[in-house]
């Protein structure tokens, strides 16, 4: 089960590692044919609308990650849990940035929660609601903002250096002008630079002709990156359809 927009990205990327791929026929996972079958058994749920399974209730929101992801809401017995990986508040002109969500907490009985760091630099009025993660350590309550979150988990943040290889048979200078047509930035990169022919789009996600049959792209890993990175290989590969379309 999976959004619309997901389903269509699915069978482009893993189409486009049939073409790619350098292992030989017999020891491939899986084929063209084995992909159209499973598109048959792909179920597509929109969002926020609300399935139940078994009595679990549940939907998927906008999480701002990249093309077709989601996060989903699950309501069991009245109890919900939220599950998500990657997400962004960063508006885009392709996704809608991470829903926020609102939740009420009740306690039978007094419970005191300290606001640390970034919350607690204004000191809040009686009766004024104060928004941020409530963490528990022990039988402490700590409200801290969801930028310092970080500081107090174990969590360490890494650069990635993404690579992927696209089949393209068609006229590099071509593609180049067909994503200027979509985005705003798109700038040719020196030789010397690039060790070939290159070019940057929205100064952030390098496309470089590899060979006559093949392009690869190359960038930094971050939510921006990332989903610029998705909006590039959709465009790619529906350009290439285009073009194939006409022979």
């Amino acid at each position: 089960m999976t959004l619309a927009t997901t389903k269509a990205i699915y069978k482009l990327l893993l189409s486009n590692y049939v073409k790619v791929s350098k292992v030989s026929v017999e020891d491939m996972l899986y084929d063209e044919q084995d992909i159209l079958r499973s598109m048959d058994k792909i179920e597509v749920i929109d969002f926020h609308q609300t399935l139940e399974v078994n009595g679990i209730r549940f939907w998927c929101l906008t999480v701002g990650h990249v093309l077709g992801a989601s996060m989903f809401m699950a309501d069991i017995a009245g109890v919900r849990v939220l599950y998500t990986g990657d997400y962004s508040r960063e508006e885009d002109c392709h996704l809608c940035a991470a829903e926020i969500l609102q939740f009420s907490m009740y306690f039978n009985s007094e419970k005191m929660a300290k606001t640390i760091r970034r919350l607690a630099e204004k000191t809040p009025e009686v009766g004024e609601t104060v928004n941020g993660f409530l963490v528990k350590k022990v039988f402490t309550y700590q409200i801290m903002a969801l930028d310092d979150l970080h500081v107090f988990s174990q969590l360490s943040t890494e650069n990635i250096s993404q690579r992927i290889t696209i089949a393209y048979s068609g006229a590099f200078g071509v593609l180049k002008h067909r994503l200027k047509q979509i985005f705003e930035s798109v700038e040719s990169l020196p030789d010397e630079e690039s060790e070939g022919p290159a070019f940057r789009v929205h100064e952030r996600l390098t496309v470089k002709y590899e060979s006559e049959k093949h392009i690869s792209l190359h960038w930094r890993s971050d939510p921006i990156s990332d989903m610029v990175s998705d909006s590039v290989i959709i465009s790619i590969l529906l350009i290439l359809i285009l073009i194939t379309s006409y022979y």
